[in-house]
């Protein structure tokens, strides 16, 4: 684990995991009440090694030899298959699902930390059990018995893999218009007719056949999204026993050839063009989308944590670099005889490396403290618990997912100027990590998409209920560190002003929607995620350095380099990146229309 990138993780884990979020609590709740401290570690452990022994070491290679066809069988190196197997073989697939149904019962929380160190050191291969456990969980929500024991069992084992199939050649992320056809037979199974497009995992041999999760419309369905049900279609047959058949009727039409992400293979594919592709209806008719969003939400969620772990890599790489890489001389140091100095003692070079820290690791204690929102709901003894958790959670998905998904290409943007020249080149990794990391603001959802839902949706749901959720969460942290101390006056001042201007933005961009001005309410919406996401960052940096002076003061083991470092982050953070919102919060509050009355001509 000599590589930059995982010299650090585990620390950087450790303090979001247990000071700062205190995740050990949860071991209180009967759910997780056979887990202990020492169980998380072991797993993180486990993750931190395979990671560094199976999944980094062929990343450059997945990258460099894409899958391809060769007429009957997708192409993939080898290691691919070495590491999925040791991924199956660890029981990582199934880690944060409940012992009775052969899960390890850990929280997600847990699971996701886990998976960080997976997302930074190889994402093409992660990208296969990613979606599979997503795939998984959906069927545990809402598939039949059956169903569960035939598809969602063997995928926990790591013998089925699982895919989305959502987006469509003439649709994308349209699903409205979505036209695969789902035609009922006698024996209550479904034929899908239908193409599919940049399908990830959608064909291969790493496992002994694929579960294709698919939307499609029933003959008679309502038109829109309201019309849309979701199936399981299997590559191959899988009889009431459980075992494999012949090919099913999904024919691959095609690879797609991508900038980034070269290692996870991307499909084009046709239901139903040669063969009947038999499937079975997952859920209610026309609840399909209800269905998929479970999956695409914690997918979402993971799509963050992808694109923080890829900018937390390129940081790791580009401060090793930084120190070790002499040029130039301070302004002050005219005397050209006099060695050149590190790179690292220049301030614009110490400038681009805190923002990526501040970056990365502002979106790693996002996605850990979401987990953690994940975790009590689940375990929730109570309504009002349960509500607080779920609009908690929901208002902070489109943010956990569209910001680290912005901002993680942007350190990797960062980590390539520091190295310059060698940077732009393949002997370093991080121009491969840029161009892997910046399919996440596309994938999932895109962030366009992601700052509709939560300013159109999320925002004004239930009458504002969940964004006052997150003001009074947001308050109470900077109230209980006012209280026991002092030292974080600039913070909590800058972070209270920040919220009073996000409340006054919300208000006035209410009034619009109230008056019926839809467009001119969501054409800013981009600026607006922006704006919040800057303030529930700096929220989460408060939360570290709140919590690093806190140890500094009680002497605790840890690093007191590492704990000062993270106060000098979060201060960063205040005085470089959360002024940026008032930018955004005047354009919002000018109702500024300059992209609904342009004149397309004069594109």
């Amino acid at each position: 684990m000599s590589t930059p990138y995982f010299e650090h993780l585990r620390r950087d884990l450790d303090f979001i995991l247990y000071p700062v979020m205190g995740i050990e609590r949860l071991c209180e709740r009967d759910a997780f009440s056979s887990h202990s401290r020492e169980t998380f570690d072991a797993m993180i452990d486990a993750g931190l090694r395979l990671a560094a022994e199976h999944f980094e070491p062929h990343a450059a290679l997945a990258d460099r030899e894409e899958p391809r066809w060769d007429g009957e069988r997708v192409i993939l190196p080898e290691a691919v298959g070495i590491a999925l197997e040791a991924f199956r073989d660890g029981g990582f697939v199934a880690a944060a699902f409940p012992e009775a149904v052969g899960g390890l019962g850990l929280p997600y929380a847990v699971t996701q930390a886990m998976m960080a160190t997976f997302y930074g050191a190889n994402p093409s291969t992660a990208a296969y059990p990613l979606l599979t456990a997503a795939a998984a969980n959906l069927l545990r929500a809402f598939g039949t018995e059956d169903q569960q024991r035939r598809f969602m069992q063997p995928m926990l084992e790591g013998r089925f893999f699982g895919t989305m199939c959502l987006s469509e050649p003439q649709a994308g992320s349209g699903l409205a218009d979505v036209r695969t056809v789902a035609h009922p037979q006698p024996d209550g199974s479904y034929h899908l007719v239908g193409d599919k497009m940049w399908i990830s995992g959608g064909e291969h041999d790493l496992s002994e056949t694929i579960v294709h999760l698919v939307l499609a419309r029933l003959p008679d369905a309502p038109p829109g999204v309201k019309g849309i049900s979701l199936f399981i279609v299997p590559k191959h047959h899988v009889d009431q026993a459980g075992a494999l058949g012949e090919r099913n009727g999904v024919l691959l039409t095609g690879l797609n050839h991508k900038m980034g992400y070269r290692g996870t293979v991307n499909t084009a594919l046709a239901f139903g063009s040669e063969a009947p592709a038999v499937g079975e209806m997952v859920g209610a008719p026309h609840q399909g989308l209800h269905c998929m969003f479970h999956m695409m939400n914690e997918a979402r969620v993971g799509v963050g944590l992808g694109a923080t772990m890829l900018g937390y890599a390129g940081y790791r790489h580009s401060l090793q670099y930084a120190r070790e890489r002499h040029q130039g001389r301070h302004p002050d140091q005219r005397d050209p005889s006099q060695p050149p100095v590190p790179i690292i003692e220049h301030a614009d070079v110490r400038r681009m490396l805190l923002s990526q820290r501040v970056y990365a690791e502002g979106g790693l204690a996002l996605a850990i403290y979401c987990a953690r929102l994940i975790d009590e709901m689940a375990t929730a003894t109570g309504d009002e618990e349960r509500q607080r958790t779920d609009d908690l959670l929901q208002i902070l998905t489109p943010i956990a997912k569209a910001w680290p998904s912005k901002y993680g290409p942007r350190a990797n943007d960062l980590a390539i100027q520091i190295l310059g020249g060698y940077g732009y080149t393949r002997d370093f990794p991080v121009e491969r990590l840029y161009r892997d990391n910046r399919l996440n603001p596309i994938h999932e959802g895109t962030n366009g998409i992601q700052a509709l839902d939560l300013l159109g949706r999320k925002v004004t749901m239930h009458q504002g209920r969940a964004f006052q959720a997150l003001l009074h969460e947001i308050r109470r942290s900077m109230d209980r560190h006012a209280e026991a101390s002092s030292d974080h006056e600039e913070l909590t001042k800058g972070l209270s002003e920040a919220l009073g201007l996000v409340t006054e933005t919300t208000m006035l961009l209410g009034g619009a929607a109230m008056q019926g001005k839809v467009r001119l309410f969501l054409a800013n919406a981009g600026a607006y995620l922006d704006m919040l996401g800057h303030v529930v960052i700096a929220w989460m940096w408060l939360e570290q350095a709140a919590t690093a002076t806190r140890l500094l003061s009680t002497m605790s083991d840890l690093d007191e380099t590492f704990l000062r470092g993270k106060v000098t982050a979060a201060r960063f953070f205040f005085r470089y990146e959360l002024p940026k919102i008032r930018v955004w919060a005047e354009l919002l509050k000018r109702l500024d229309d300059t992209t609904l009355e342009l004149d397309t001509h004069e594109l």
